[in-house]
């Protein structure tokens, strides 16, 4: 790897931020550097080279950008054992889901269709490389400062051995179970590009909703409805919007397809023909829905909805330059 390799040398104020599957996250002060980091130490250290591997080769505006690699013994180690880790740009804001919470409703429509516009270059991009993502959900959705989307976490990554879905590297289970498509729930399956297209239709859902699919189900009722057709609901999503969002509805039905040869190809999952457009006609509306819900929220949340509005509005130039 061709990465800055990180020791202790320079770092301080080791935050606890996140727990996942492969291992903890910490933001980091680097003193050298002047802001922090982020430093991923993971549990497995061939999982530690592939992502690794995967960030590295993923460069990108929508893909975390990769600093190096630390190796060093944190101060919190009780054990002093060398340790691995990651060392990425740190996302003051969080992820879709910190949004989410701090929101604790819906998106403003205009950010909505800029965050799933945006994962969509981002899945563009990694599929024009030959990778698969394979764990696409919101906590693995990174904003920056300006709220523009980084994908992250490619622990459960895999390259694809060729252009075609059809002929692609076999991998093991991997991802949230809630995103995964109905064909990984199979003994033996071969993952592909389609696989990532379901789960964004699963993330457009959650983005618009601002829920997790199948909130209180069990985890053996999703492995056995999933592949029956069972879906997130779509009822409630367009009550305020309906006829602006039928399209976007159409979109999201049609990546969750459970048949993947039906879901849309990758090219065309990224055009933004419609976003666009209902991006801007949704603008108004947006701004009126978001004045009304704030009439009875408390004075410290203000600052953050005027800040969606104001970007909102600004939504209609910055999306046309991308």
């Amino acid at each position: 790897l061709a990465q800055n390799s990180f020791d202790n040398e320079h770092l301080e104020k080791w935050e606890l931020i996140g727990i996942g599957g492969f291992g903890h996250v910490f933001k980091v002060k680097h003193k050298k550097m002047g802001h922090d980091v982020a430093i991923k130490l993971l549990d497995m250290e061939g999982a530690l080279f592939k992502e690794a591997k995967y960030l590295e080769t993923s460069s990108s505006d929508y893909v975390l950008r990769i600093y190096g690699i630390y190796e060093g013994i944190p101060p919190f180690s009780k054990a002093k054992l060398q340790t691995k880790g990651i060392v990425t740009e740190f996302m003051r804001r969080g992820s879709i889901e910190t949004l989410q919470k701090q929101l604790n409703c819906t998106p403003p429509v205009p950010l909505a269709f800029r965050l799933a516009h945006e994962v969509a270059l981002g899945i563009n991009f990694l599929h024009s490389m030959g990778i698969l993502h394979r764990d696409l959900k919101p906590s693995n959705v990174m904003l920056s400062e300006s709220l523009n989307v980084k994908l992250a976490d490619f622990g459960l990554s895999t390259q694809s051995t060729s252009a075609n879905t059809s002929n692609e590297e076999k991998a093991a289970h991997g991802g949230s179970l809630k995103y995964m498509p109905p064909e990984a729930f199979e003994a033996n399956y071969t993952p592909s590009r389609s696989y990532d297209i379901y789960s964004f239709g699963i993330l457009v859902w959650s983005i618009f909703t601002g829920e997790q699919p199948y909130k209180d189900a069990l985890e053996f009722v999703v492995k056995m409805k999933v592949p029956e057709g069972q879906r997130p609901p779509l009822d409630q999503l367009f009550v305020e919007n309906k006829e602006q969002l039928e399209e976007l509805k159409t979109f999201i039905c049609q990546c969750w397809e459970g048949e993947p040869s039906k879901r849309p190809t990758t090219k065309s999952m990224y055009s933004c023909n419609t976003f666009f457009s209902l991006h801007l006609r949704g603008k108004y509306q947006v701004i009126f829905n978001l004045k009304k819900k704030n009439k009875n929220k408390k004075q410290g949340l203000m600052s953050q909805y005027l800040f969606l509005i104001f970007l909102g509005m600004a939504c209609t130039v910055g999306l046309s330059k991308v």
